[in-house]
């Protein structure tokens, strides 16, 4: 069981703190332990207070450590937060059990086609190029109906959209615009959070926040 005084209860505190004041439950928060980068050791101190979601960005990195982890602890969620090459889908399907990451058509298809191999549906986050940021993946904004169209006519199941606010700017009116670009699309989650301003966005309706360096320490 989580022990006190270790980064995750303190995590779990703040998430709790934010959730008050936005007269939110905090089970309607989930919270994603990004391990990237991260050895087995340190994820297994995570897993044995009890963090059960998870979140890895490249394919490549979770096949090395998830399989062994996953033996171990079969009830773990584990979800793509980083960006999916289409030639990945299959693996990424596999191996996950949620993309946050989807943001193109060509993705689209190659996801709905990996379903259909695998047998299985994993939930999807359209990511929203929120900042407009050239160098960041992510659909444009002017473009998000028509992929979130096209996604339902392929019949991926969407969970919500998600973004990554510019560096150095404050972050609340991207996480506000992106709470507006659900709600007008009639889509329930938003991820949307990282270590810096995971409180900012539950304010502001986060349903699932990405926090790595306030779990871990600071990335290897």
């Amino acid at each position: 069981m989580e022990m006190a005084d270790t980064p995750l209860s303190a995590v779990r505190d703040r998430i709790a703190g934010a959730c008050r004041i936005a007269r939110r439950e905090q089970a309607d928060v989930t919270l994603i332990a990004v391990s990237k980068t991260q050895p087995a050791d340190a994820i297994e101190r995570l897993l044995a207070d009890g963090q059960r979601h998870f979140g890895e960005n490249r394919v490549q990195e979770a096949q090395a450590k998830w399989p062994d982890l996953r033996a171990r602890h079969p009830d773990v969620t584990l979800h793509l937060v980083g960006q999916l090459q289409s030639n990945k889908a299959e693996e990424a399907v596999r191996l996950f059990d949620c993309i946050h990451s989807l943001d193109r058509p060509s993705l689209v298809t190659a996801l709905a086609r990996a379903f259909d191999r695998a047998g299985r549906q994993l939930p999807c986050f359209v990511q929203v190029n929120i900042g407009e940021e050239p160098q960041k993946g992510g659909c444009a904004i002017a473009d998000l109906p028509s992929l979130l169209a096209e996604a339902r006519t392929a019949a991926i199941p969407l969970a919500g959209l998600m973004c990554v606010p510019p560096e150095g700017i404050e972050p609340a009116p991207f996480f506000a615009f992106l709470d507006k670009l659900a709600r007008d699309n009639g889509l329930e989650g938003r991820s949307m959070g990282m270590s810096g301003d995971f409180e900012t966005a539950i304010m502001l309706a986060a349903t699932h926040v990405r926090v790595g360096t306030a779990l871990f320490g600071a990335r290897r």
